[in-house]
């Protein structure tokens, strides 16, 4: 469902902002020349180059002008955000006024929006602007030197901030509820291969924080520091997807060889990003092929991974294959962009997000699957275990008696004295189960079991019952023990800081044949119910009769 919801909003935003809110604006480009001067360049434009090429050039200071503006251009210029020193805007108006708009690393937060979109406004004139003219420096032209430039209303400005609002809004909310829920699971399913997945999603999480521009005018950052993270960021989500398949497949799909050329492949992947990261700009353009070769070796590492877990024939396995084929393809088509190969695009710039999105909603649900036949298989094993355990005296789970030990127990230390029978019942236990799992679930009663244990007397028999009712049988000058055992059990540590209650009934008689202990328990039963219908978490006496 959150994978056709993502598909769904993804079709919709694309008519909406694939114009890039507002009209392209075809500019020309020429690098910037001792002795240049932006007024007469502006004024009369030459030697610039109007191929559209833009790498070729490799890193420097720039001049990009635009094509003459038409007459009801919009009043904010837009550009994608870009590894430079600094941008100048410098507008040329009718009547031949140049004003000028400028910003550096350090300050481009204040000008970045959704999308790692730079947005200026156009300086009011009485004159109409004729012209644009950037001065980019310190371009490390990895990417371009600028990179869909569009002029816009505020209007057309607007509608694209809540499209995109509305995306990333609705990436984050998968991300975080993914990461709240595997977090839960492993605490108290304890698979491993779960802490790998929590990062990934975690890193990823962060990755469209950084790459949406959220981080920059949310902490005030370095736009270049911004762009560093980003590229540690996707690294590190794939080193922890790397990880889970690891860790998921295990040794039936990764032989022992694959998983050495697994580990070393991430570690050059951590480290080019980590030198993209310290050295950049220096050699700007081969930090960039470096991380764009790991990135490549790592896809090409997780085809043969991916071909593997089709072969293994297992239906989850292949399931989670299928979930991966999604952001091979678009990591494949990145690469391809990345090369040069194919021009930009704003949205296959951002692919990464909606591709992880949707691996890690199908890949959630084929874990899913995979726990339900592992717990399958668990319910047979445990079904068996208890039929074989049936006559034993011992509880399996909590260790103390059985009802049957507990009858036997009973009967054999003869009706010398009056006995007094307490029955516990956990309150709510099924929103335990629901909460936690059958595994939590189990850990609860077993620490509820212990709790009884350590305040019952040294001279009382504790017995589980069945599911979540237990008994303690004790001499009945012991009548404030339903208080203490009340007291222990509101005291109790349960497992995940989980608060259990339980009710009490509790009755006095003698125990010498099997029909003294029906009698009394049907009393002690009929009193626990009396503590539930007054609200739980209390004891109750037997009515004398």
């Amino acid at each position: 469902m959150m994978a056709l919801g993502v598909m769904l909003a993804f079709v919709v935003a694309v008519p909406a902002a694939r114009a890039d809110a507002g009209r392209a604006l075809a500019t020309c480009i020429r690098p910037i020349r001792s002795g240049d001067s932006a007024a007469a360049i502006i004024a009369r434009p030459a030697g610039f180059d109007c191929s559209g090429d833009q790498k070729h050039w490799g890193s420097g200071d720039f001049w990009v002008v635009s094509q003459p503006l038409p007459a009801d251009a919009g009043g904010l210029v837009r550009s994608l955000s870009l590894y430079q020193q600094s941008a100048t805007l410098h507008v040329r108006y009718a009547d031949g006024t140049i004003r000028t708009r400028r910003f550096d690393h350090g300050d481009a937060w204040r000008h970045l929006k959704l999308g790692s979109v730079f947005q200026l406004a156009i300086p009011q004139h009485a004159a109409r602007p004729v012209r644009l003219l950037w001065e980019i420096r310190g371009a490390a032209n990895t990417r371009g030197i600028l990179l869909s430039p569009h002029i816009a209303t505020v209007e057309e400005a607007q509608t694209r901030e809540v499209t995109l609002a509305a995306l990333y809004a609705a990436f984050g909310g998968i991300c975080l509820s993914l990461l709240v829920s595997n977090v839960a699971l492993w605490r108290s399913l304890r698979h491993g291969f779960r802490l790998p997945y929590c990062a990934m999603v975690a890193t990823l999480l962060l990755y469209g924080l950084s790459t949406s521009g959220v981080l920059g005018p949310m902490l005030r950052m370095d736009n270049n520091l911004r762009l560093k993270i980003n590229m540690v960021l996707l690294a590190l989500t794939l080193t922890f997807a790397l990880g889970f398949a690891r860790s998921f497949f295990g040794s039936p799909v990764l032989s022992r060889r694959m998983r050495q050329v697994a580990n070393v492949v991430t570690g050059l992947l951590v480290a080019a990003a980590c030198a993209f990261a310290v050295l950049m700009p220096w050699q700007a353009v081969l930090l960039d092929r470096l991380t764009v070769v790991t990135f490549g070796m790592a896809l090409t590492l997780v085809v043969p991974v991916l071909w593997g877990a089709w072969r293994a024939g297992v239906p989850y396995v292949r399931g989670f294959a299928l979930a991966w084929a999604i952001p091979v393809v678009v990591a494949g088509l990145r690469i391809v962009q990345a090369l040069g190969l194919v021009g930009w695009n704003f949205w296959l710039d951002n692919s990464t997000l909606f591709a992880m999105v949707m691996e890690a909603t199908t890949s959630s649900i084929v874990i899913a699957w995979r726990i339900r036949l592992v717990s399958e298989e668990r319910d047979a094993a445990r079904e068996k275990e208890s039929q074989a355990l049936r006559l034993a005296d011992r509880d399996p789970l909590t260790g103390l008696l059985n009802r049957r030990a507990l009858l036997r127990e009973v009967l054999a230390s003869g009706g010398v004295s009056p006995r007094v029978l307490i029955l516990v019942d956990i309150d709510h236990f099924r929103q335990v189960n629901d909460a936690l799992g059958h595994d939590g679930g189990d850990e609860v009663l077993r620490v509820f079991a212990a709790t009884l244990q350590n305040a019952a007397p040294a001279d009382a028999l504790v017995a589980r019952l069945g599911g979540e009712e237990f008994a303690v049988i004790s001499p009945s000058q012991t009548t404030v023990l339903p208080d203490r055992l009340l007291d222990a059990i509101r005291g109790a540590r349960m497992p995940f800081d989980l608060r259990v209650t339980a009710s009490l009934g509790s009755s006095i008689g003698y125990l010498e044949t099997e029909g003294d202990w029906t009698r009394l328990y049907r009393e002690a039963d009929r009193a626990l119910y009396v503590a539930k219908n007054a609200g739980r978490d209390r004891a109750r006496w037997a009515q004398a009769a």
